[in-house]
């Protein structure tokens, strides 16, 4: 069984995949002062039941990664392991100035959202730390995209900045139109993100139509997303395992 982590700014996902089933997931913090040993003590609990024969990883955060090539080479000496970094092969065209600015996950979700929606161009929507809109072109290639804050981030800064407001559970309202405070900041954050994500996509669209005719398919994946579904405008499709389908794809080109 292939065992895919996808190690994230705030969390980490782990999934094990049956052939191309995904059987089970989890999700845990990620916290870049773990040791190797820390790592195989969270992750290994996790995945004893199942016995492992591949392994496939992605990481934004390089404290992490080391420490994550450390944990393999310990616990997972004989099984075939794929870290997605330059000199791996992923199929994905980067048509950005500065390719090695790309961020492992983004290259991974362009592969999946092309292999998932191959009939057109498309943009994927990644909640987590940051709200990534990545661009593909109709040919899986990975066009750049747009960046902003994330949606817990954001309600974080604006709590320790305001002294009179503070962290609420971010949950729709009963109506865009607060009546109390707390009502007010869920508004704003829930159909106020939902906005900026329609305006981008908007925006993104009628840009692509120069080089890509057809609408695009617009894919939320990421822990954040459920927060906008039914709330955005745009998006169609949610793909909550996304990271990890392409993590699996690459995983089998470089078999």
């Amino acid at each position: 069984m292939l065992l895919a982590i996808d190690v994230g700014n705030t969390n980490t996902v782990l999934g094990i995949f049956d052939g191309k089933v995904l059987i089970r997931s989890w999700r845990v913090k990620t916290d870049p002062r773990n040791t190797s040993d820390e790592l195989w003590l969270q992750f290994g609990t996790l995945v004893a039941e199942f016995e492992i024969t591949g392994l496939t990883v992605c990481s934004t955060v390089p404290a992490t990664l080391r420490e994550m090539r450390t944990m393999i080479s310990s616990y997972f000496p004989d099984i075939r392991t794929t870290i997605v970094e330059p000199g791996i092969k992923t199929g994905v065209p980067l048509l950005v100035d500065n390719p090695k600015e790309i961020g492992a996950d983004r290259i991974v979700n362009t592969l999946a959202a092309h292999t998932l929606y191959p009939h057109g161009p498309a943009i994927v929507v990644d909640f987590g730390t940051s709200t990534n809109l990545d661009v593909v072109s109709s040919k899986g290639e990975f066009m750049g995209g747009a960046i902003a804050p994330g949606i817990e981030i954001s309600v974080d800064a604006l709590a320790s900045r305001a002294a009179q407001l503070r962290k609420v559970e971010l949950v729709r309202p009963r109506s865009v139109i607060g009546k109390n405070t707390v009502e007010a900041l869920q508004s704003g954050t829930i159909f106020g993100f939902a906005g900026q994500v329609d305006g981008l996509v908007n925006r993104i669209t009628a840009e692509l139509q120069e080089s890509q005719p057809g609408k695009p398919a617009v894919i939320a994946t990421g822990g954040l997303a459920p927060l906008v579904l039914g709330i955005s405008e745009t998006i169609e499709h949610h793909e909550p395992d996304l990271t990890l389908i392409g993590l699996r794809l690459i995983h089998e080109r470089n078999g």
